[in-house]
């Protein structure tokens, strides 16, 4: 019997919570993707929820959780866990599963790096005030604590797990289920019937080299790294729309680079970017996963990832892209993915790597962890 047929001995009456159930950020793509995939296994599904995006929900039970609490992030977080766990209360499922950092999860997926690493390269006395001093600190680590106490935790990469042992002795009922791509609207054929077009918003020459930066958080995605390391015959599309926008403007003049680094804005689709780029990278100073990279691979396009983004684990450096840790290496390498035939190999070694990360994939790995809690069976 084979595994997913193992997994039809039994359907599972499961509970979901997550603030936005809606097509947005990395942790609510996830929590939508796999929500359906259980659904779509025959398991009885109950959605709580804040936020839910017209259509995604059809087929679920659903329970709207109050939006209380709203003059401070980490206060409405708190409000939102507590609201959850009342509403939870004296309700029977196999496993309740939660995308945020809550009371009453059976299977906490944990989608971020630990609040405790965001304190570990300050100074001691600011690392004092901010644990110690700080209401907005306590609040989030109590939270975090919670989370922690699951009986079991997902980490969506090998980062986010070895900073659960890191911070909390965590040893044991941890799984890595990374997210999944959707291989049909990420892929290489698609991109490249955009990609003509869609470099036609860049003035650049044809046989100029565009190079991708995806993120809303620029300092910390790394676009500082990123900038000086742009070279002649190279341009840098910016898709996202980060903090001090202002402030890179400047850089970029200082540097001798305008018209060579493009700032987009936020994309509706970020695919036809895909297209046009000859690379993408991710050169980030802390990273959970890093979802731009695994979509690139699924478009076969080459990656240049900095070995501190929890998607690097996916990535054989010369083999399926190439892994970097000292900013120092960015221009070399980009330098080296000028070679259109060195492009084209590591890009489609890139795509066979993407193909076994498909959304199914995530799916059938936490439903199989909802099974074996349900079940009883094993950490």
């Amino acid at each position: 019997m084979n595994g997913k047929a193992a997994l039809q001995r039994q359907r599972l009456n499961l509970a979901v919570v997550i603030k936005q159930f809606a097509i947005t950020g990395g942790a609510e793509h996830y929590a939508v993707k796999t929500t359906h995939y259980l659904k779509s296994r025959g398991h009885s599904v109950a959605l709580y929820a804040r936020q839910i995006q017209a259509g995604l929900a059809d087929g679920l039970t659903l329970h709207r959780v109050p939006d209380r609490w709203r003059f401070s992030s980490v206060v409405n977080s708190l409000a939102f866990a507590l609201d959850a766990a009342r509403m939870l209360a004296g309700r029977h499922y196999d496993a309740v599963i939660s995308h945020e950092r809550g009371f009453s999860q059976d299977l906490a997926v944990v989608h971020t790096l630990s609040y405790q690493n965001s304190l570990a390269g300050l100074g001691w006395l600011k690392r004092l005030e901010r644990r110690y001093l700080s209401p907005r600190a306590w609040l989030h680590i109590y939270l975090e604590k919670c989370q922690m106490r699951s009986a079991r935790l997902v980490a969506v990469s090998q980062s986010v797990q070895e900073q659960i042992t890191a911070f909390y002795g965590r040893q044991t009922g941890i799984q890595v289920v990374s997210p999944g791509v959707d291989l049909e609207r990420f892929a290489p054929q698609p991109a490249a019937a955009r990609r003509l077009e869609q470099r036609r918003r860049i003035p650049m020459d044809p046989g100029e080299l565009l190079i991708l930066f995806v993120g809303t958080e620029f300092r910390r995605k790394g676009l500082d790294d990123l900038l000086p390391a742009i070279g002649p015959g190279m341009h840098l599309a910016v898709v996202g729309r980060g903090e001090r926008l202002g402030r890179y403007r400047r850089r970029v003049r200082r540097l001798g680079l305008e018209g060579r680094v493009h700032f987009t804005g936020l994309a509706v689709e970020v695919a036809p970017w895909y297209a046009a780029a000859d690379v993408v990278v991710l050169p980030s100073r802390a990273e959970a996963f890093g979802m731009s990279v695994l979509e690139a691979m699924a478009c076969g396009r080459p990656v240049l990832v900095r070995r501190r983004a929890g998607v690097s684990t996916l990535i054989e450096s010369g083999s399926n892209g190439l892994l970097f840790e000292d900013p120092a290496e960015l221009g070399p390498l980009l330098s080296r993915l000028s070679d259109p035939v060195l492009r084209r190999r590591l890009g489609e070694a890139a795509r066979r790597t993407a193909l076994a990360h498909g959304w199914d994939a995530a799916g059938t790995a936490l439903e199989r962890l909802c099974c074996r809690f349900a079940w009883g069976h094993g950490p």
